[in-house]
């Protein structure tokens, strides 16, 4: 027998940890957790968790650079040997673009969802773009 429903449902806490208008835990569904998860090793500084001293790749300390090609490159190695070592159990990185630009760089995520095998794209910039 199978039951199907028109209501969504919300499987994951939502980053950063807030209340919805409820007055409970907010939820998201798996592409927003997904892209949270992201987030999280993207700007996550290798030291910052006591528990997981090894989490992240950095990018945030990135801002001190000099915004080049050398950057932009060395950011794509830096955040597909992140992604696949910390979130290979959830995505499948297909490829990892970075575009330096002026004061931004922006990085273009291509993978593929393990749950159901959708090829997504997600973008996220530097936070400390102008």
């Amino acid at each position: 027998m199978t039951i199907s429903s028109n209501v969504s449902r919300n499987d994951y806490f939502d980053h950063p940890y807030r209340l919805d208008g409820r007055g409970r835990t907010a939820e998201t569904d798996e592409d927003d957790h997904i892209r949270d998860l992201i987030h999280q090793v993207l700007f996550t500084s290798p030291g910052e968790r006591v528990n997981r001293p090894d989490l992240g790749c950095g990018v945030a300390q990135l801002v001190f650079m000099p915004n080049s090609e050398a950057l932009a490159a060395a950011t794509q190695f830096l955040v597909q040997g992140a992604l696949t070592r910390w979130l290979d159990a959830v995505i499948a990185v297909q490829k990892v673009d970075v575009l330096a630009s002026d004061s931004t760089l922006a990085v273009t995520v291509s993978f593929t969802k393990r749950s159901t095998g959708e090829q997504l794209d997600m973008n996220f910039s530097s936070p400390w773009s102008v």
